[in-house]
C-alpha cells in the first residue's frame, strides 16, 4: 500500500474439509462437498465470494489461495480466471498452521517483504465495504507494528463455544488494542467470562508481514518449518515429490491453538464495526444468517437459487433437513 517495498498480498483458505457441515454438504449422489464449493443460498460459491473479499484490497497478481489436492474437481474449475502459480495446492489436509505455513513460504520466496492478509472462505458478510475497510485498516497497523500479528475481532452476539475469543487489555485505547488474552474454543460458562472481561470472537481474518508471521512459526514449531523450507528447497517451486512425503508424516497442527494461543505479546486486536459477518462453520451458524438476511436479500437469493447452479446450496440442504424433522 505505502509503505516503502512492502506490497500487500491477499491468502484465501480454502484446504479444509468442512466436516461439521456434513450433513448439509451432501450432494444427490452421496458425495460429500467441501463447504468452500457450496452457496450459501444459491449464487457464488462460498470460496467465490471469499476471493471477492479479498480481491477488493488486492490486485489480482498478488491474490492467492490454499486448496487440497483431494478437492481438485472442485477448485479447477472455481480459480480457472487465477493464475495458476497463485493457486497453492496442500497434498493432504494436515491441520490449519500447516495449511498456513506452506503458502507463507511460497509467497516470502516471491516477495520477500509481503504483507500478507488472510481470509478464510466459510464466512458471511453483508457488510463488505465495512469489512474491507478494516481489512484495509488492519494492513495499515502493520506499518507502526511490523512484528505483530494484527487480527480482526467481531462483537459476539451469544456465548458461542464453536469460536475463539479475543480479550484485549482494558487499557489499551489504540486502534489495534494489545491482547490480554487468546483462547480456542472454551466450554460456554468461560466464553460468557471472556464476553463479560470484554472479549470479542476471533474471526480468524488477521493481517500479518511475513517474516515475522515465519519467525514465530520458528518459535513454535521450528522442526516443521525447516522440514518444509527443505522440501521446498529440495523439489524447486512445485514441491511435488518431497512435499507429498512430506505430508505424509507431518503432525496435525492448529494454528489458533498450537501458534497464536500463548503468542499473545505479538497479538494485536482490531475491532471490526458491525458488518453482518458470521462463521458458516456449523448447521445451527447457517441457519442463523439465513435467518437475519434482509428480505430483499431473501427473496434475490431466492431467484438465484431457482436457476441452475452449479454449486449445492447450503440454504436448501438445510431446509430439507426441517423438513424431514
Amino acid at each position: 500500500m505505502k509503505h516503502g517495498k512492502q506490497k500487500t498480498w491477499a491468502l484465501v483458505l480454502a484446504a479444509g474439509e468442512g466436516s461439521r457441515l456434513s450433513r448439509l454438504t451432501t450432494d444427490a449422489t452421496g458425495r460429500a462437498v467441501p463447504k468452500q464449493f457450496c452457496s450459501l443460498n444459491g449464487g457464488p460459491s462460498l470460496l467465490h465470494e471469499a476471493m471477492t473479499r479479498a480481491h477488493a484490497i488486492v490486485p489480482r497478481e498478488r491474490l492467492t489461495t490454499i486448496v487440497a489436492a483431494q478437492h481438485r474437481r472442485w477448485w479447477q474449475s472455481a480459480l480457472w480466471s487465477l493464475p495458476a502459480s497463485n493457486t497453492f495446492v496442500q497434498p493432504r489436509n494436515r491441520g490449519t498452521a500447516n495449511g498456513i505455513l506452506l503458502p507463507l513460504l511460497k509467497i516470502l520466496r516471491r516477495d520477500p517483504f509481503a504483507r500478507i492478509v488472510f481470509l478464510p472462505s466459510d464466512h458471511f458478510v453483508r457488510d463488505e465495504a465495512t469489512l474491507g475497510g478494516a481489512l484495509v485498516e488492519a494492513v495499515d497497523q502493520l506499518g507502526e507494528r511490523p512484528n505483530e500479528l494484527v487480527l480482526l475481532g467481531i462483537s459476539p452476539d451469544e456465548a458461542d463455544p464453536e469460536l475463539g475469543y479475543i480479550v484485549p487489555r482494558r487499557e489499551e485505547h489504540a486502534a489495534a488494542a494489545a491482547v490480554e488474552r487468546f483462547v480456542e474454543k472454551p466450554e460456554p460458562a468461560v466464553a460468557r467470562g471472556l464476553i463479560d472481561a470484554g472479549g470479542v470472537w476471533n474471526s480468524f481474518i488477521f493481517a500479518a508481514d511475513g517474516n515475522a508471521l515465519l519467525a514465530l512459526y520458528r518459535q513454535r514449531c521450528p522442526e516443521i518449518v525447516e522440514d518444509m523450507e527443505t522440501a521446498l528447497a529440495r523439489d524447486g517451486e512445485s514441491g511435488v515429490n518431497a512435499l507429498t512425503a512430506l505430508y505424509e508424516q507431518l503432525p496435525e497442527v492448529d494454528f489458533s491453538r498450537h501458534i497464536l494461543q500463548g503468542a499473545e505479546e505479538r497479538l494485536r486486536v482490531l475491532a471490526v464495526p458491525p458488518c453482518g459477518w458470521n462463521d458458516l462453520g456449523t448447521p445451527r451458524r447457517v441457519a442463523e444468517t439465513i435467518r437475519r438476511l434482509p428480505a430483499h436479500n431473501v427473496e434475490r437469493r431466492e431467484r438465484e437459487s431457482s436457476r441452475p447452479s452449479a454449486w449445492l446450496s447450503l440454504a436448501a440442504a438445510h431446509a430439507r433437513l426441517q423438513l424431514a424433522g
